[in-house]
């Protein structure tokens, strides 16, 4: 997915300020072993994994588990929350999309999506060069940067590897 050029976004290193509905829960989910991210690349499109809390969903986090194994079958062991970005659109009022970063405990056998049907590729790359395949821009920068900081200082995660770009399906 990339950023809507009508839409305007501000990264905030905070919890979601009052007021504002959260729309999305997305992840830099970390491999341990190789400290690359996944991307989940859905027929040329990439995006983070997570998506839409759920009335059903506990918390934040939930949501991130969830919709991790539904999308990309992947368990997710541990996760912390990053901030939000608040997002400016005519004619909508301002909302949130909370990104986390998490541990991949496991990569389950690819399977569909149930709620589109699709099967995405797991495009495994360096935090470094995220921002890059998603296209975010700036944004994603500081986002990436945090990320790494909290994967090497609370999980011991060194994310500078130089295991090279690839698929894991």
């Amino acid at each position: 997915m990339t950023p809507d050029a009508a839409a305007k976004y501000f990264w905030h290193e905070a919890p979601v300020a009052e007021g504002l509905e959260i729309t999305q829960v997305y992840g830099y989910l970390i491999c341990p072993k190789t400290g690359r991210v996944l991307i989940q690349n859905d027929q040329g499109k990439f995006n983070l994994p997570g998506g839409t809390p759920e009335s059903f969903d506990g918390d934040l986090v939930d949501t991130l588990v969830r919709e991790a194994f539904e999308e990309n079958q992947v368990v997710v062991s541990d996760a912390v929350y990053l901030g939000y970005q608040e997002v400016h659109r005519s004619r909508r009022a301002p909302y949130a999309q909370v990104r986390m970063v998490g541990l991949i405990g496991a990569f389950e056998e690819r399977q569909p999506d149930p709620a589109s049907g699709r099967t995405y590729r797991r495009l495994m790359t360096s935090l470094a060069e995220a921002p890059e395949v998603l296209g975010w821009g700036e944004p994603a920068v500081a986002q990436v940067k945090l990320a790494a900081r909290i994967a090497e200082e609370a999980w011991g995660v060194q994310v500078g590897s130089s295991e090279p770009t690839g698929y894991v399906d």
